[in-house]
């Protein structure tokens, strides 16, 4: 058996390194590049032609000083022996620099400013994406993937938007700056100088796709990682209940093993690149001091060089090589940065399944007349959910559905809320065809109670409130009290500002379940929808809620879903499905009568009882 355990990691871990591989033979995607830069456009009247000003002041002073020393203070004053022009040049140089001191501050903070405004309009974008789109999409995907592209994966281009691309633009022009100066000065020397720069460039080109390779891999290990994570901490009771503490950790290791591997190669074949710069420089200097010593010796009158112009090429010497390896190095910044916007923009390219038309029919207000015609359903092409049902629910009824797990209950109240639309047929309210009509508007009127329901992080009050945010306290209490969770709630130390924590984990789950019908009843829908929503609580705490609903869902339509079918007695209307389809339908002393299916699932129920 551990065999067989090893032998499907192992098999896992082949299929997701397939991936990678075939992730990172995409060549550089300078669309996607350009795609990154629209989310400056914003910023191009106040922080980016500020901070590009301020950078092109600080390159002036860098490359003009050089000149000034070896040209100016060499070759001129001190040839000269003018120690007055020494004195005023002295002055200038201290001058620009304090020029370069004051641009520096403003462009530092301008780019970071720039950097994070970008990546704040990033993560907002990409949040706010992901929330509009479908149910499928999500159904697809764990939570800590998605958490892992909005997170981690914005960050890795904080880096690029707050220093690298003026840091680029200040290095290319700091480069060009340069060999335009020396091939000025003394093309000569110049040439000697950077004939070393062919043969780095193609050894630096050999070596690019393999950076690029090993940033890929990295993204889609720590993204692993970060899923598993969630997944674990999300599990964590059940890890515990059945003692898998040490397997889960085992495979934990292991995938962290993966990231640790992973990052220690591209880290180790990106510092491939600086050493060699550096090696270039080093053959640049031994030219410098061949090559330079023997023109100055030749002298400037007989096609040789002045001291002066050695000395400015020694300065642009060590300034050479500098942009050159900010650029490598920015390369490989640029290579992380694209590995982790095309897994950004792969979710903003996403597009909702369930489709707005432009003229999408708005509801003002809703009767609840619920009409599906013929309408098929399948989450994939293996499985069809609903097999071409039609059926009516009349507003202000209270529709049943029952039937065995997988019958096709939960996909009906999905396609009512138009979580999903029908492959076939159509649903309508109000004869209103749901593929017609605005999202927004539509759910607006419909409320859900779900068997598993969710209990965000604050207080019972927001909690509850989060149906209708502009409700006032006291309707939040009326709410409470009417579905009978007044009571729990004001044996709790601070009573309604009882800080509830992640997921409600002080609450049971009867506690908590209540508060999504205190939630789902304070937002006054037209549309109930009770997907078991009482299977977390109690048989007394049940009856309470029983006789509540009766006041409260006259006038609306409701659908409850439910195992129990003691709770769906009063019902209107009971339908009953199996494997997708409508076997019968009626009052429930109609299907008593019928002893069809109906009624052999409440002598099952029945018999179940007497057993216990």
């Amino acid at each position: 058996m551990k065999k067989d355990r090893e032998n499907q990691t192992e098999n896992r871990s082949n299929r997701f390194h397939y991936t990678i591989d075939r992730a990172a033979e995409k060549p550089f995607n300078w669309k996607q590049l350009w795609r990154l830069l629209i989310y400056l456009k914003p910023y191009s009247k106040t922080y980016l032609p500020g901070a590009i000003l301020m950078m092109i002041i600080s390159t002036f002073v860098r490359l003009a000083v050089p000149i000034l020393i070896g040209k100016v203070a060499i070759d001129g004053a001190i040839a000269n022996h003018d120690m007055s022009m020494l004195g005023y040049l002295v002055g200038i140089i201290v001058v620009l620099y304090g020029i370069n001191y004051i641009s520096n501050i403003f462009r530092i903070k301008w780019v970071n400013y720039l950097g994070q405004n970008v990546i704040y309009d990033l993560r907002k974008h990409l949040f706010t994406h992901v929330q509009s789109l479908s149910h499928r999409f999500f159904d697809s995907r764990s939570a800590g993937s998605i958490l892992v592209r909005i997170m981690n994966d914005t960050n890795s281009l904080q880096e690029l938007f707050t220093n690298g691309i003026i840091n680029l633009l200040m290095d290319v022009i700091t480069l060009t700056g340069i060999i335009i100066i020396l091939l000025t000065l003394s093309p000569k020397l110049a040439l000697a100088i950077m004939v070393v720069l062919p043969l780095m460039f193609f050894i630096s080109t050999k070596l690019r796709r393999n950076i690029r390779r090993a940033w890929q891999d990295t993204r889609i290990q720590q993204s692993r990682m970060n899923s598993h994570l969630n997944e674990s901490i999300q599990g964590i009771r059940i890890t515990q209940s059945f003692s898998q503490e040490k397997e889960n950790t085992a495979y934990f290791f292991g995938v962290n093993k993966d990231n640790f591997y992973s990052w220690k190669t591209a880290t180790k074949k990106s510092a491939m690149f600086r050493p060699l710069v550096e090696l270039c420089n080093a053959a640049g200097t031994v030219i410098l001091v061949a090559y330079g010593s023997y023109l100055i010796l030749l002298g400037a009158g007989h096609g040789g060089i002045e001291l002066g112009t050695f000395v400015s090429f020694a300065f642009f010497l060590g300034m050479f090589w500098e942009p050159i390896s900010r650029l490598g190095q920015m390369y490989n910044q640029l290579l992380m940065a694209m590995a982790a916007s095309e897994r950004i923009f792969e979710y903003l390219d996403e597009q909702p399944n369930v489709k707005i038309m432009d003229k999408a029919h708005v509801f003002q207000d809703i009767q609840g007349e619920i009409v599906f015609e013929n309408v098929q359903f399948s989450y994939d092409n293996d499985r069809v959910a609903l097999h071409e049902i039609s059926l009516k629910m009349r507003a202000g009824e209270t529709v049943a559905l029952v039937g065995h797990t997988g019958s096709g209950k939960s996909t009906i109240a999905n396609l009512i809320s138009r979580f999903y639309d029908p492959s076939k047929g159509s649903v309508k309210i109000d004869g209103y065809d749901l593929k017609e009509t605005d999202l927004r508007s539509l759910r607006c009127h419909i409320s859900i109670v779900l068997q598993d329901t969710f209990v965000f992080s604050g207080t019972i009050m927001e909690n509850i409130r989060f149906g209708r945010p502009d409700a006032t306290d006291e309707e939040v209490i009326k709410a409470a009290k009417v579905v009978g969770a007044d009571e729990f709630i004001n044996r709790m130390a601070q009573g309604y500002q009882t800080e509830v924590e992640e997921r409600g984990n002080i609450l049971s789950a009867g506690e908590r379940q209540l508060l999504s019908f205190a939630r789902a009843l304070l937002a006054d829908p037209r549309i109930l929808i009770l997907d078991e929503a009482t299977a977390s609580i109690d048989t007394q705490t049940e009856v309470k809620i029983q006789q509540a609903l009766q006041k409260l869902l006259h006038g609306r339509t409701a659908i409850i879903i439910a195992h129990r079918l003691s709770t769906i007695r009063e019902a209107d209307e009971i339908f009953v499905l199996a494997q997708g389809k409508i076997l019968e339908h009626g009052s429930h002393s109609e299907l008593m009568e019928q002893q069809g299916e109906y009624f052999e699932l409440v002598k099952s129920q029945f018999q179940m009882l007497d057993a216990i």
